[in-house]
């Protein structure tokens, strides 16, 4: 079974300085029938204009992974870590025991649009982390590419969650499949163009929640498509 959340279907808010549309419950919007997916807790799209952003504030007990689509985040957390974010790098913070972070947007022209999902954790009270890797178009062209694991296998970022996370760009008519084995489930979260996954068109910023389904067949129906799997337990 195919859960469509269609782009206008999701939470929204404007701020002047963020427009946010939220997959799942969070913030100012609640929907007691969109609370997560499996572990899968947020999914949250956001723009922020040029030189604004997130103050220093505090998460715990959460994995959160960050990707940019357009423009650079400015990363800072109590952990020492300190870096910039950019097209095609993927983070991964343990919130755990507790962190504090900030993200802005760095540049004073260009704005920024970026992901920000949250995973549900195997256990509380982890250790704190931060880590960031590039992963380059190339590695994901015409393919899954693994950016994060429990397991942190085949170079991927290391996710204290039984969840693989998968980045793909396909050109048009380029198909690529994915089997789902029992008892797991599956989250398709369209970035950029539009596909059919098992004969359901979704565009950009659609997202599917898979329930029963275990072969999945994803087609780009358009030049430079860009979607993100998830393998949920």
């Amino acid at each position: 079974m195919l859960q469509v959340i269609r782009s206008n279907q999701r939470g929204h808010a404007n701020h002047g300085w963020l427009n946010t549309y939220h997959t799942f419950s969070f913030a100012d919007y609640y929907n007691p029938d969109m609370m997560g997916f499996r572990s899968l807790r947020v999914i949250n799209e956001d723009r922020v204009t040029a030189g604004q952003g997130f103050g220093t504030h505090g998460h715990a007990d959460m994995e959160i992974l960050s990707y940019v689509v357009e423009g650079a985040i400015a990363h800072k957390d109590s952990t020492g870590g300190e870096e910039i974010l950019r097209p095609h790098e993927w983070q991964r913070m343990t919130a755990g025991s507790g962190i504090r972070h900030s993200e802005y947007n760095p540049s004073k022209t260009e704005n920024l649009h970026f992901y920000q999902i949250w995973i549900l954790p195997e256990k509380e009270d982890l250790e704190a982390g931060y880590e960031q890797k590039m992963f380059a178009p190339n590695e994901k062209s015409g393919k899954l590419k693994l950016v994060a694991s429990k397991d942190a296998r085949d170079g991927s970022l290391k996710i204290n969650q039984d969840v693989s996370v998968f980045d793909s760009i396909l050109n048009e008519g380029e198909e690529v499949s994915y089997d789902l084995t029992e008892k797991r489930y599956g989250f398709l979260q369209v970035v950029k163009g539009s596909l059919e996954l098992n004969g359901e068109t979704l565009r950009a910023s659609d997202g599917a929640a898979i329930s029963t389904e275990k072969l999945l067949k994803i087609k780009a129906l358009g030049k430079g498509t860009e979607f993100i799997l998830f393998d949920l337990a």
